[in-house]
């Protein structure tokens, strides 16, 4: 079994993540060790793009349940010498890993290797694509705070257009019974997903308020915007803030660029922003995805 989208996954493996998810925070923030129930088992990472958080949680989380992690430098390997992707995957397969871990900046790309590789392939994030792992983890995360993820209203602004995170998440969390609204610049909305430009309207009365990373170039080329103007335009600032359900929280997937898609005192509030949570959750949702690929607790 891989974990290449939020759609490789039955509603039963998604149940099973977020509750392992859950038991694992629990005892991650209690300081309980693990049984190492992954011990003599190998992950690898290969990430074609940059990550701290991503890349961090997996290795973290592999190493909670015994395993050992071996990373791939990409800007090293033979890659940077013109071998294809099939190619690294050959020689990775060879070498018998128990479970693979890709980020790629190319849609697809985690699929690829899956045909190739004979254990288990981890979608870490591919292109404009898909983050199912990211997903699950936005989504143990409000669990986790809000007691529920049914019923809510969830506004995801930002680039839309671009991010695999927003993709993810309007995949799973109305397979959970939540309401996902998508807003944005209309430049940076999707032709697949419904969304609007207004984010006034998508924040208004919202539970929960995610975020999304707008890349500065794009505020030149694409909206001819400078950061203090899209933070005014689409940006979380305080009073954009207080059109949402008085109880609701805040997130981000990270990297964050303060006063630009969101006013740092928000991304700081430790009443409202879940940022935070959403890492230290992050580890244990990954947990208990590779337990469910490579421990065999389906």
């Amino acid at each position: 079994m891989d974990l290449l989208s939020i759609d490789s996954l039955s509603d039963d493996q998604i149940a099973t993540i977020l509750d392992e998810g859950e038991r694992w925070a629990e005892a991650n923030r209690s300081g309980a060790p693990a049984n190492a129930p992954l011990a003599g088992r190998i992950l690898f990472n290969l990430f074609y793009e940059n990550s701290t958080r991503t890349l961090m949680s997996f290795s973290v989380a592999a190493q909670r349940l015994g395993a050992q992690v071996v990373t791939l430098p990409v800007e090293h390997s033979s890659a940077k010498k013109g071998e294809t992707l099939d190619d690294t995957a050959r020689t990775l397969n060879a070498m018998r890993p128990d479970v693979l871990v890709i980020r790629h900046f190319e849609n697809g790309a985690p699929a690829r290797m899956a045909r190739i590789m004979d254990c288990p392939v981890i979608n870490a994030g591919d292109g404009t694509n898909e983050h199912p792992t990211q997903a699950l983890l936005d989504a143990l995360t409000i669990r986790t705070r809000l007691g529920r993820i049914a019923g809510l209203k969830v506004a995801i602004c930002g680039d839309i257009k671009h991010s695999r995170v927003a993709r993810s998440n309007a995949m799973l969390l109305p397979r959970l019974g939540a309401e996902v609204r998508l807003a944005g610049p209309p430049a940076l909305l999707p032709d697949d997903f419904e969304g609007t430009g207004d984010v006034d309207a998508a924040i208004a009365g919202a539970d929960v308020i995610m975020m999304l990373r707008v890349q500065r170039e794009r505020l030149e080329e694409d909206l001819g915007d400078a950061p203090g103007e899209y933070l005014a335009r689409y940006g979380l600032t305080p009073e954009r803030l207080k059109r949402a359900s008085p109880e609701a929280v805040v997130m981000h997937p990270g990297p964050m660029n303060r006063g630009v898609e969101i006013d740092g005192t928000i991304a700081d509030d430790p009443q409202r922003s879940l940022i935070p949570l959403q890492v230290e959750t992050g580890v244990a949702v990954r947990m208990a995805c590779l337990l469910l690929l490579v421990g065999g607790r389906a």
